[in-house]
């Protein structure tokens, strides 16, 4: 089983000055010492306008610094807003590329399409539409990235002409492909689609299997049909994170700040919002009350498999995903006000007590599984629609803006005594 740490830079209220620089450097220091510990993979999200929830808008800059300070961790856009009214596709083409270059190969792709009214109403997207529109702008991204020059494109929610996207990415034909899912309905949509399957659920792991058995049922399937150039078969689940040996303070460090990642959440889809004017931490806090001391009462020294608590729950925690067939947890560690110093900690215990016994079963079981699934993509990717690149004589030539006759007497050298 691989590991991956998840951001989405929630910065509850009140704000005082500095908090955002602050949240942005300690991120990049958690990315970084990841690294160093072996953790697998970063992700980091895209979120616009959502206030106290995500401060995460520009995520390629995030991901560019994350590149610049680590050496071996991966780094995924989980996800990258796709649809063209947030990002054109060639700009989300050119910028993945360059990351995977500056990055040596370390670029993941995961597609999404927005979920508030805050972020559909703000870039004018039509909600009952946007599935069809990401997808739409995700394929054609795959096309960008693999083909030299692009062949051009007339769709129904965007348009472009032939051109050379450029750069071209250093993992060919392009990074691995994601894509955030939520129920089983999105679960089924990733595998006919021949892409990972980000599953941003906290999920039991009952429920995990059966979005496992779901997810590689269709990739085995004649219903899957790649949307890119390559199959990535994996699903990623996220988890909570907060580990000590003492299993009250792994809660007393975490469970709130995971609780108000879900309340957050909940409030900027179901809820009325002034932009802008959001108290929800003071909302949360309010209704709370000391939860803290009751889960811990109520947990006391049992058995607890909730991604918070002792290595030991932790084992038995990610033990029951991996055999519910999950193959990447990611942890989101960064919710709230967890603070910075007790992220890293977990961090360190977890690499340190937990960690090396599933890296030791990694290569074989992926090499199991690479092997089984085999014939399974090719078959997919022999059915997919494949867009046709074009021959020489096919590119279409771009005309010069300047007609030729003026360039021609723009470029005669000037005679007498000055040039007007």
């Amino acid at each position: 089983m691989r590991f991956g740490v998840f951001y989405e830079l929630q910065l509850p209220k009140p704000w005082a000055e500095g908090d955002e620089h602050r949240l942005f450097h300690q991120a990049l220091d958690q990315v970084e010492l990841a690294d160093r510990l072996g953790y697998d993979h970063a992700w980091e999200v895209e979120h616009h306008f959502l206030d106290e929830y995500s401060h995460s808008s520009a995520p390629e800059v995030f991901l560019a610094a994350a590149a610049s300070r680590t050496r071996n961790i991966r780094l995924g856009h989980g996800i990258r807003q796709v649809i063209p009214n947030y990002n054109h596709p060639a700009r989300t083409a050119e910028t993945l590329a360059t990351l995977d270059l500056i990055s040596n190969g370390r670029a993941e792709f995961g597609i999404g399409e927005g979920a508030t009214r805050l972020e559909l109403g703000g870039f004018g997207i039509p909600a009952r539409e946007k599935r069809a529109m990401a997808l739409e702008a995700a394929e054609q991204i795959a096309n960008m990235l693999a083909l030299d020059p692009y062949p051009g494109f007339e769709g129904k929610y965007f348009s472009m002409p032939c051109r050379n996207v450029l750069p071209k990415p250093f993992q060919r034909p392009h990074p691995p492909m994601w894509m955030a899912c939520t129920n089983r309905d999105t679960i089924k949509v990733a595998a006919s689609l021949g892409v990972g399957a980000l599953a941003f659920s906290f999920l039991d792991p009952a429920e995990a299997h059966a979005w496992s058995e779901i997810y590689y049922g269709i990739i085995r399937s004649e219903q899957c049909r790649p949307i890119g150039h390559s199959v990535n078969a994996n699903i990623a689940m996220v988890s909570n994170f907060s580990v000590h040996h003492d299993r009250a303070e792994a809660i007393r460090r975490g469970h709130e700040g995971f609780e108000f990642f879900s309340y957050a959440l909940n409030a900027m889809v179901a809820r009325d919002t002034v932009p802008g004017r959001t108290d929800l931490w003071g909302e949360y806090l309010a209704l709370r009350g000391n939860r803290t001391q009751e889960i811990i009462d109520a947990v006391g020294t049992g058995d607890n498999a909730s991604g918070i608590g002792t290595p030991d729950d932790m084992r038995a925690h990610l033990r029951a995903f991996q055999e519910a067939g999950v193959d990447q947890v990611i942890f989101m560690q960064q919710a709230g006000r967890n603070r910075h110093e007790h992220i890293c900690e977990s961090l360190e215990l977890f690499a340190r007590e937990v960690m090396p016994e599933f890296k030791a079963e990694v290569a074989a079981r992926e090499e199991r599984k690479a092997r089984e699934l085999a014939p399974y993509i090719e078959a997919a990717l022999a059915r997919k629609n494949w867009m046709k690149p074009l021959a020489d004589d096919e590119i279409p030539v771009v005309r010069a803006s300047v007609a030729k006759a003026q360039v021609n007497q723009s470029s005669t050298p000037a005679t007498g005594s000055a040039a007007s």
